[in-house]
């Protein structure tokens, strides 16, 4: 399994105390990373689907190592060419680097902030949004070091074609595309380089940005929203829809402690310190979750009716929204696979990170995921890790000389035939080894792997005494699975050996495939 971090919440049990419940989350469930065995997605530890289609991904491993593949877009993966790949490239240069905050543009752009407060920057730069001063595209990481010399980056966040970075003493910086002032320089020139974004923040120390399309948004420590850049659908939630190019506070939520803010496409949203919930902006899909698609120019309270909200969650190129609940229920709104849902809607995943994997379009990660590789085996992984196994095994059959090591209750469970051997006071029910002679070695071995596993894998020479077995126990699955195995397998080559086979086993196998024609074939 693959635990989200953090993902932990607190319910309370019968006698009133509060346990931690944590959720896993599937990698899989984004089809770029259904191409991975188990062991590649044992190692990864961070990961992050981006891009126009959410056909790029970029992911960090236990030991530090940076991975990416897909599409390339405008170079976005970083790996030094523009190369598409289904295979994972290592990006070396970030090598060792512990990776704390990734965020991606449109173009895409890619902006990465590592442990130590280096600033990295690659991919589309048609705006500047690398903050190199140039708009060469960047094919691999650079350090973004021009006015940032000395200052430890702890955030990134990226608009479409904007970028901002906030550092640890709670500045905040930004460049690239700015017109509609979306880079709070007072002016619409684009911005080459990080300039640090002032006015009314210039006394206030930030604790997180981010970015809608091409607005930002940014939280100070006493729990105020400041925004700046377009407002044509309201999301600064000032109360109106000019455009602003500078930071202004919303006074809308004067009073209240803001904790966590998420920007999507065109709307935002606010979650206070109390689980209380706020959206403003774009409506037209009911992503704001008002019930209606009116855009909204100031905050209004949602999901009111609702227990205390823990998390909430959007990002700028989708205009899906989801929240989580203080008991782990995860509900979803606004565009949600095509439909405009226009109220949260309850849903069974564990984590918001699910509704965008299932629902957004495209089906991007709306944060920098982190994963915990957590060993738990399934039911089902364990009683495969357990068949023939001498250390656990109470029972072994003995076939042509060799064991077969089982668990007497697993074949009581799993089969009628040993279900009558062991509580019908057959001979059998006693002895700790039982003789097989009727069946080889392969088969007998094969057939109760099934029992464990619900998989046969057998060339279809074994299979016929494999389904010669299935009919005398009365087990009907496996006979299936025998005969499909059996008619996949007849070649020309060995379609003599198998009738022969079937001959010996009495079994009742067609070996004639449907003619592919109209002619009748041949019969031997």
């Amino acid at each position: 399994g693959w635990q989200v971090n953090p993902q932990f919440y607190g319910t309370e049990n019968m006698n009133g105390e509060t346990c931690t419940v944590s959720i896993m989350v599937d990698l899989t469930k984004w089809p770029l990373f259904s191409l991975m065995s188990p062991q590649e997605l044992s190692t990864i530890r961070k990961a992050y689907v981006f891009g126009t289609s959410a056909n790029e991904a970029i992911y960090i491993t236990s030991d530090d190592e940076v991975y990416a593949f897909g599409l390339n877009c405008s170079n976005c993966l970083g790996t030094g060419d523009s190369q598409c790949t289904i295979v994972p490239k290592k990006v070396d240069i970030l090598s060792g680097r512990k990776v704390v905050s990734l965020s991606y543009g449109s173009g895409p752009h890619i902006l990465l902030a590592t442990e130590d407060g280096e600033l990295f920057a690659w991919g589309h730069n048609g705006y500047s949004q690398l903050g190199n001063g140039t708009t060469n595209q960047g094919v691999a990481p650079v350090l973004v070091s021009a006015t940032l010399l000395n200052r430890k980056v702890t955030e990134v966040a990226c608009g479409s074609h904007h970028s901002m970075a906030l550092t640890d003493s709670g500045e905040v910086y930004a460049w690239g595309y700015n017109n509609c002032g979306q880079v709070g320089s007072g002016s619409t020139a684009n911005q080459p380089t990080p300039r640090r974004v002032s006015s009314c923040l210039q006394n206030r120390v930030a604790v997180s940005i981010v970015c809608g399309q091409t607005s930002s948004l940014a939280v100070v420590d006493n729990g105020e929203v400041y925004g700046w850049g377009y407002n044509g659908n309201g999301q600064l939630g000032l109360g109106n829809n000019g455009n602003q190019l500078t930071p202004c506070r919303l006074v809308a939520l004067q009073g209240l402690c803001v904790q966590q803010v998420v920007s999507g496409y065109a709307h935002s949203l606010a979650l206070t310190d109390e689980g209380l919930l706020y959206a403003w902006g774009a409506n037209t899909y009911g992503q704001l979750g008002t019930g209606n698609k009116s855009n909204q120019l100031s905050p209004v309270q949602i999901m009111t009716e609702k227990e205390r909200i823990v998390e909430i969650a959007a990002c700028h190129s989708t205009h899906t929204s989801a929240a989580k609940t203080q008991s782990g229920q995860v509900y979803m709104w606004g565009q949600c696979r095509g439909q405009s849902i226009i109220l949260p809607y309850l849903t069974h995943f564990g984590c918001t990170d699910d509704v965008f994997a299932c629902f957004a379009t495209p089906s991007v990660m709306w944060r920098l995921l982190s994963v915990d590789y957590d060993d738990y085996l399934t039911v089902a992984q364990s009683l495969k890790k357990e068949f023939d196994n001498p250390e656990t095994a109470d029972l072994k059959f003995c076939v042509d000389g060799k064991y077969i090591y089982v668990h007497k209750a697993v074949l009581k469970i799993r089969c009628e035939h040993f279900r009558s051997m062991f509580q019908s006071h057959w001979n059998e029910d006693l002895k700790e080894v039982i003789e097989i002679d009727q069946f080889s070695f392969p088969v007998y071995r094969s057939f109760l792997e099934f029992l464990y596993t619900d998989n046969v894998e057998l060339p279809p020479e074994d299979a016929i005494g494999l389904l010669d077995l299935a009919t005398s126990y009365c087990e009907n699955r496996l006979k299936r699975l025998c005969q499909h195995i059996i008619k996949r397998g007849i070649t020309v080559d060995n379609a003599f050996s198998l009738l022969s086979a079937a001959v010996r086993y009495d079994a009742e196998v067609s070996l004639y495939h449907e003619p592919k024609t109209g002619t009748q074939q041949s019969q031997m």
